[in-house]
């Protein structure tokens, strides 16, 4: 007997985020297009006119000048029609004063949606899962984070996420659990003998061990 499920691939992370025409609140896009020399982070919610999914993207959008601040665009998306994201849109904006200026996807082919992996099919074959996608500048896939659909994301660790990788990318450097900005960064192993007898005599940094070294960066 033939095994009828479907498997949807999903992308990784270092891969070039897969390219797609869209409809959206703010008109049809093309992603690789959307936002050229910007980070982007795309995200899905199961569905309009839920309660959850209008605590999240409130979320993104009381936060959105912070994004701004990070050269960072949003776009969202759901498996719902364009009448309805605008619907939903003008209901939160009356009922809250919340307004979603960035786009989101009307993606009923769900097209998308399987593009990105959003479909899990022990979850829900119909809705997409609380998927995050960072992307950077040059259109990489740097971190993905996946929620099911009865839990709600934390907006306070997509920041910091946010802020790590641009951190990370600019002083080549890595970052400790609970890391926030401000705090002391992971100084990259040495890779040689000499590179470890130069880090053994330094002492301008925190040096737990040889490999495990910390350090201030002062921005």
């Amino acid at each position: 007997m033939e095994d009828s499920t479907q498997v949807y691939s999903m992308p990784r992370i270092g891969d070039v985020a897969p390219d797609f025409e869209a409809v959206t609140t703010t008109g049809k896009i093309k992603f690789s297009d959307y936002a050229q020399g910007k980070w982007k982070i795309l995200f899905s919610h199961p569905a309009d006119f839920t309660p959850v999914c209008t605590t999240e993207m409130s979320g993104f959008a009381e936060r959105q000048a912070e994004f701004d601040s990070m050269n960072t665009a949003l776009i969202g998306l759901s498996i719902d029609s364009i009448h309805s994201h605008l619907a939903w849109v003008n209901n939160v904006r009356d009922n809250t004063g919340v307004y979603f200026q960035f786009p989101i996807i009307a993606d009923l082919d769900m097209k998308v949606s399987k593009l990105y992996g959003m479909l899990q099919p022990n979850e829900s074959e119909t809705a997409a899962v609380r998927a995050v996608f960072f992307i950077d500048p040059e259109n990489k896939i740097r971190l993905i984070m996946y929620y099911p659909l009865n839990v709600g994301r934390n907006m306070d660790e997509i920041i910091r996420a946010l802020h790590a990788l641009q951190f990370s990318d600019e002083h080549k450097v890595a970052m400790p659990l609970n890391w926030k900005p401000g705090d002391k960064v992971i100084v990259p192993p040495p890779k040689t003998l000499e590179e470890m007898d130069l880090r053994l005599a330094d002492d301008s940094i925190e040096r737990i061990d040889f490999y495990l070294a910390k350090k201030e960066i002062n921005v």
